[in-house]
């Protein structure tokens, strides 16, 4: 997968190697683009970084969603986790300082859920399915065959 396709298409899935790859190179941009602004930007920096952490959340959000349809959710899941990580942190000027606690709880919650389930759980595509084919199950009262007939006992017909 093209690293333009990985970190603007909404589509598809994909597995642990290539999220923490994608959200490297996010994170490695953001950090660039953090230590460059004051030289290349001056007086507007701080713009410009907050521009750069607004446009960084598409690529994470895309990240988010094909992980989350790799572990077997729907791809809005993967968005609303990233929303819950950022948006807690851009209500904090509209709110009462009160709920800055409230906020960060929030946020934290939402982070270590992200990392949980989207970075460190295996693909719904690597788990074992519910009901086995039969071939290396052990036979038990509900799936083995009857016993065969003895040759020394003659069967007789039902009616």
């Amino acid at each position: 997968m093209p690293l333009f396709r990985l970190l603007a298409d909404f589509d598809g899935r994909i597995g642990l190697g290539r999220f923490w790859l994608g959200s490297a190179v996010v994170a490695l941009a953001l950090f660039g683009i953090q230590q460059a602004a004051p030289s290349v930007f001056g007086h507007d920096a701080g713009r410009a970084v907050a521009f750069a952490q607004a446009f960084a959340l598409f690529p994470w959000a895309a990240l988010a969603a094909k992980r989350a349809t790799d572990r077997g959710s729907s791809g809005l899941y993967g968005i609303l986790l990233i929303c819950a990580i950022v948006l807690p942190g851009q209500l904090r000027p509209v709110l009462p300082l009160a709920w800055a606690p409230s906020l960060d709880t929030i946020s934290l919650i939402a982070w270590l859920f992200a990392l949980v389930d989207l970075g460190l759980m295996p693909s719904a595509r690597d788990r074992e399915p519910l009901a086995a084919d039969g071939g290396d199950a052990k036979p038990g009262a509900w799936t083995h065959s009857p016993a065969p007939h003895s040759p020394s006992i003659p069967s007789t017909p039902s009616r």
